[in-house]
């Protein structure tokens, strides 16, 4: 007789899972694919022609979103010299959850001289999602880093409201091995009550983190010069040759505003994808 499987087995076997391993070298004058591995629901493209400088390289989730029991890992390794930029075709969206966590795992590596930005757009998170993200950099010492990341909690254009949910993000970043930057942010439990406070977001839904390595006080300058144009609160601050901003926001469309502000102020130039 053939067994009848249990009510798990049946929903882990819908489960979505998909993985990315990219290495970029520099080879016939620019940065060159190296090495390609696409597994599952991830898929990356490279929009840009041959003879350019640097890469430009597009994620995309063929799955439509993310919700639990779905699990993505990203390895990104840039050799040395290598220019890349990478970017993701829409705004991810993390659905509702059963049970369990959905699982994000990201690994980037920026070999000597070589320079990485990590853009993606915006992560839009929904009501009763269970999320676990976790962000690991390691930076040779005369590499250059642009890192940025967007959460949207819920789509206020219509009228959606993360009540409830589980979100955990984790970040290090290293630089020569040694560990410069470390962040952990949990949000569980009565999200929408949280994000209520003063202490926290004071009622805004958008809100996102730019970190950028080599950084130093004239990075400061060129974001607090653009104060006065930003739609939400935006914080700066730089040390140890880290610059990093801190980006409040009512909505999406306005927090997408300010970001695409700051990446210009850094001089970070912004993928085609950000201005459609």
């Amino acid at each position: 007789m053939f067994a009848v499987p249990v009510h798990s087995e049946i929903f882990a076997g819908n489960r979505a899972v998909g993985r990315i391993a990219l290495a970029v070298r520099v080879a016939a004058g620019g940065s060159r694919r190296h090495r390609v591995h696409e597994q599952g629901a991830l898929r990356i493209r490279f929009p840009n022609g041959p003879t350019s400088e640097a890469l430009d390289a597009v994620i995309l989730n063929t799955a439509g979103g993310m919700t639990g029991g779905d699990r993505f890992a990203i390895d990104i390794n840039v050799g040395a010299g290598a220019r890349l930029a990478v970017t993701t075709a829409a705004a991810e969206k993390v659905y509702r959850s059963l049970g369990p966590e959905t699982g994000i795992d990201v690994t980037l590596n920026v070999g000597p001289g070589a320079a990485l930005a990590w853009l993606p757009q915006e992560t839009i998170l929904f009501d009763r999602l269970r999320l676990r993200r976790s962000i690991a950099v390691d930076v040779a010492r005369d590499a250059e880093l642009t890192l940025a990341e967007g959460i949207v909690f819920g789509r206020s254009a219509m009228g959606e409201t993360v009540l409830r949910g589980n979100f955990f993000d984790r970040w290090r970043v290293r630089t020569g091995g040694a560990l410069v930057f470390a962040e952990s942010l949990r949000l569980d439990g009565a999200i929408a009550e949280k994000l209520g406070q003063r202490a926290i977001t004071g009622g805004s839904i958008a809100i996102a983190s730019v970190l950028k390595y080599p950084a130093d006080e004239s990075n400061i300058a060129a974001v607090r010069a653009l104060e006065q144009t930003f739609a939400g609160e935006v914080g700066v601050s730089a040390w140890n040759g880290l610059m990093l901003a801190r980006l409040v926001a009512l909505d999406g469309a306005a927090l997408h505003r300010d970001l695409i502000g700051v990446l210009t102020a850094l001089g970070t130039p912004l993928p085609r994808l950000w201005l459609n």
